[in-house]
């Protein structure tokens, strides 16, 4: 099923209701939505670009942005959903491995990667350009092509600890059954609901578009086109019945200022926190705060939101015996999915055992592009193992406990230290270096690196800091530089992370 094709039946259906919004302004309803995507597809389809091509979108959250994506379905193409934050090597690098014919960029993304576009990317297409007006303008396919239920739509990088970001290849079907198992747990959308994009649109906050392009409700960019809490909530008190995907920092940011404002939330219909540990007390705060509003998902690239999920009903709960153990969980089992925990050996555990948490289920990827080893090894008989550490108690809530990989959330985005220490490993003063995470208040966690020099003489921190920002993203940069004499290690060499963790909690 080719997901342009609910866009066509919106457009259909419901070629007058708006559509696409830049803060309160309609830019956009489904007729003219729909037309743009059909032109794009055809536009691409006369490069030569479909079934089987990887286009990728490098853009920041903007309403073009859903216009990209649904051409690029429209032409039957995979889209290569890429961090605009990321440094330009970092994209060129996803771009080379995806092998992408063709970017749709927003200027300062496409400004950083002119210097280092592979050799596979035939055009740069800038939204806001005369080359994108051009391609909205084309002769337009008539109908999408078709995708089957196995078909790679969707190609999504996500760090890993050893190396080189992962392509996680999520299909038709993955897609499919992520909404069916939202419209199961959470609720069906209706036309008179909005979703706000404030969270980046290439990671879940995009993918949740589908839930509202079946209905034929609105897609609402605030117009700083990121997130800044202040104007979440006026845009949502105008536009009314937002639905939206947040990171538990930006729900911590949007209760500050609403009890600074006296404000209530007026005009959030749903806010569905994830992508990160939520505090009990940050939670229930919020709470008090919007009232029933929220609801929390637990997913990862590999399956997208599609994990544990605990909907709004149990957050407001307050009547259970238990309420404030599962306040604290990321909830239950998914209805499209199954989870366990299990040992070192894959064999499951008994409820309140801590172990590796594994999923299985139709939304749980095809495999990782172009590796089928890291594909045999995330997947083991059907069971995708997440790599997160968690317990299931005896009614099926599932309890994060530690991140086996070492992974950093700050601010919502995934900071994996083994990309960092390799380029500060980089630099000829330094001898050993290891990066952990400390507890931000606004934040979360925030990137601190602990280094080893190479001379008694130290290491300057403002070098190393240039070297990070000219090869990595600026989220990724450590916001401080601890110099050791040594780095903490077990029998086995191996670096003690937990120790290191302590240890920079006070400086």
């Amino acid at each position: 099923m080719n997901p342009a094709e609910w866009l066509r039946r919106a457009a259909a259906l419901h070629p007058d209701n708006p559509a696409l919004l830049r803060g309160t302004e309609t830019v956009a309803d489904y007729r003219a939505f729909a037309a743009r995507a059909a032109a794009i597809g055809g536009a691409l389809a006369t490069r030569g670009i479909g079934p089987g091509d990887r286009v990728a979108v490098l853009m920041k959250n903007c309403t073009e942005y859903l216009e990209a994506l649904y051409g690029i379905w429209w032409a039957g193409a995979a889209a290569v959903p890429v961090n605009a934050k990321l440094h330009g090597k970092e994209a060129a690098w996803i771009l080379e491995d995806a092998g992408a014919r063709l970017v749709f960029a927003t200027p300062d993304a496409a400004d950083g990667l002119a210097p280092v576009c592979p050799a596979c990317v035939e055009a740069v297409v800038v939204a806001g350009t005369p080359d994108y007006a051009q391609l909205c303008a084309a002769r337009p396919l008539p109908v999408p092509a078709g995708i089957g239920g196995d078909d790679m739509i969707w190609l999504f990088y996500t760090s890993g600890t050893t190396g080189r970001p992962k392509g996680v290849m999520i299909t038709a079907a993955n897609m499919m059954a992520m909404v069916a198992g939202y419209q199961a747990d959470l609720c069906a959308h209706v036309a008179a609901d909005a979703a706000l994009y404030a969270a980046p649109m290439s990671h879940g906050a995009g993918i949740y578009n589908f839930l509202f392009v079946i209905p034929a409700a609105r897609h609402v960019v605030p117009q700083s086109g990121g997130f800044d809490a202040g104007e979440v909530l006026d845009v949502s008190r105008a536009v009314g019945r937002v639905s939206m995907f947040a990171a538990p920092t930006m729900v911590r940011r949007m209760t500050d200022h609403a009890k600074a404002q006296g404000g209530d939330g007026d005009g959030l219909d749903m806010l569905v926190y994830g992508g990160g540990p939520m505090y009990l007390a940050d939670i229930l705060e919020a709470g008090a705060v919007f009232g029933d509003r929220f609801a929390q998902i637990f997913g990862q690239g590999e399956c997208p939101m599609a994990i544990t999920v605990l909907p709004r009903a149990m957050v407001s709960d307050r009547a259970h015996p238990r309420w404030r153990e599962r306040l604290g969980s990321v909830g239950y089992a998914q209805a499209v999915s199954r989870v366990r925990v299990v040992d070192d050996t894959g064999v499951p555990l008994p409820p309140g055992g801590v172990g590796e948490i594994e999923v299985n289920g139709p939304a749980v990827m095809k495999g990782y592009w172009q590796n089928p080893q890291a594909s045999a090894e995330a997947i083991r008989d059907g069971w995708l193992r997440t790599g997160d550490m968690g317990a299931l108690d005896e009614d099926g809530f599932l309890t994060l406990h530690d991140r086996s990989k070492d992974m950093i959330v700050s601010g919502g985005s995934n900071v994996y230290p083994r990309e960092v220490e390799e380029v500060l490993l980089t630099h000829p003063d330094v001898a050993e270096v290891a990066v952990v995470g400390r507890p931000h208040p606004d934040w979360g966690e925030e990137v601190v690196a602990c280094v080893v020099p190479l001379a008694g003489d130290g290491v300057d921190a403002a070098a190393l800091d240039r070297l990070c920002r000219d090869n990595i993203a600026r989220f990724k940069a450590p916001k401080a530089y601890v110099q050791v004499d040594a780095l903490p290690k077990n029998n086995y060499g191996k670096v003690l992370k937990t120790e290191l963790r302590n240890r920079v909690r006070g400086t």
